[in-house]
């Protein structure tokens, strides 16, 4: 029998978790090997100020099984903000459970009932069509817009 998976708004016991997914993440899906320390403080960073965003988790009794990062846009046009999903990872054992499909309904039902969020985005790379997958079944698209940047 497997255990019902809870979703919440994460805390600073979950620190360790998260930034373990973020290591895993960013080996599985970009082959770079972040540095620890550098990782830790940005997601301790999160906890320390709610301005850069909010993590949420998906749980079951033993361990998380699934986390996000929720950063802000403000749109003019919109006069309201846009919820960017980011740092999505689901542990291994838990994928193909609908952890995810979970934890975006979590989130998208906080979205809908506060009345300064408008809408919410995410973006994914091209090659990771898993993902892209997943999303559309969320009711998300990709027709709209394409993300170009620039990092230091």
């Amino acid at each position: 029998m497997t255990t019902p998976i809870t979703y919440r708004e994460a805390n600073k016991h979950d620190t360790s978790d998260i930034v373990d997914f973020q290591v895993a993440m960013a080996r599985e899906t970009e082959d770079i090997a972040l540095n620890r320390h550098i990782c830790m403080r940005g997601v301790e960073a999160v906890f320390e100020d709610r301005a850069l965003g909010r993590y949420f988790v998906a749980e079951d009794d033993e361990q998380l099984a699934a986390s996000l990062l929720i950063t802000y846009e403000w749109s003019d046009w919109r006069n309201g903000l846009v919820w960017w999903i980011q740092s999505v990872y689901v542990r291994p054992e838990f994928r193909r459970r609908g952890i995810y499909a979970g934890l975006y309904a979590h989130v998208r039902g906080l979205a809908e009932v506060h009345e300064t969020v408008k809408g919410i985005r995410l973006y994914v790379d091209e090659r990771n069509t898993a993902a892209q997958e997943v999303y559309r079944r969320m009711g998300m698209n990709g027709e709209h817009y394409r993300v170009f940047e620039w990092m230091k």
